[in-house]
């Protein structure tokens, strides 16, 4: 069976946007190759044009077209779902433009539907009080109102970067369906929709495509979850310890193939795909 590459970027290709040893290369060897692809990303920092650009400069040759991010799908998901609702977006990172068609607005007041992008420096007290408002109901001007929805493009916990680990949108998701008692939409991975969009993209059955991931759980273990094969790589926010913890555990999910860095992915694509003769 052929197959095709579904990517992550942050910690698997690069770290704080500079290529990670090999991984240039790598990905240059599976397009010489043929494999179809696409780059499946919770990066929120960046539209998909900047990401490509900044991609290019770190040595990667990948159109913006070929790469889907959280903040996309979160807009297909409200085009879909909430179709022509007043949208405010708390998120740190210009994505407009790829929520061209979403109905944005600057006041949360005003808002009838609020995004959670990545977590940042806009995540402050006060803005977070104030999603937390309009969940609950509340209208901000003292009035009281029906709560309305609240959308988060990924429900990842953490991101690296050169100077470590930083928290991200997972950890204030918790607290804030905690003390709401309601359950936040996470569009982003690992929610199904994503692998299962790239895969139509790539006109394949999730079977015929691999996923490569530094997050165990968001994209390793959910892409399997989808039905693709996972594959982790021991970059980025890989952790020893977490992948020990879990092989030790007899009846959970453990990662399909786990190699050191993206560097070997080529020669496991060639044990995956022997070539012809």
């Amino acid at each position: 069976m052929s197959y095709g590459l579904l990517l992550d970027i942050d910690g698997v290709m690069v770290t704080s946007w500079q290529a990670l040893p090999g991984a240039a290369d790598a990905v240059a060897e599976l397009a010489r190759r043929g494999i179809p692809r696409m780059f499946l990303t919770n990066t929120t920092s960046r539209s998909r044009a900047e990401i490509a650009a900044a991609l290019g400069d770190a040595g990667f040759d990948v159109r913006s077209d070929e790469i889907l991010t959280a903040a996309k799908l979160t807009a297909e998901y409200l085009g879909t779902h909430h179709p022509g609702k007043k949208v405010w977006v708390l998120n740190q990172g210009p994505i407009a433009e790829d929520m061209a068609r979403v109905n944005l607005v600057d006041d949360p007041r005003q808002a009838e539907v609020i995004v959670l992008g990545g977590a940042g420096p806009v995540f402050t007290h006060e803005a977070l009080s104030t999603v937390f408002d309009r969940m609950m109901g509340g209208s901000g001007t003292g009035g009281v109102t029906a709560g309305i929805p609240v959308v988060a493009m990924h429900r990842s916990m953490t991101w690296s970067t050169s100077k470590g680990l930083a928290i991200d949108t997972g950890m204030y998701l918790e607290g804030l369906e905690k003390a709401s008692g309601r359950k936040i939409k996470a569009v982003g991975k690992p929610s199904p929709l994503g692998f299962r969009t790239a895969c139509e993209l790539m006109d394949l059955d999730p079977a015929q495509v691999v996923m490569v991931g530094d997050d165990m759980h968001n994209d390793v273990l959910g892409a399997q979850a989808a039905a693709l094969t996972g594959v982790l790589v021991r970059t980025g926010k890989f952790r020893e310890d977490a992948l020990r913890q879990l092989q030790r555990d007899e009846f959970g999910p453990v990662p399909d193939h786990i190699i050191d860095s993206l560097a070997d992915l080529p020669d496991l694509f060639t044990k995956l795909c022997p070539p012809a003769g």
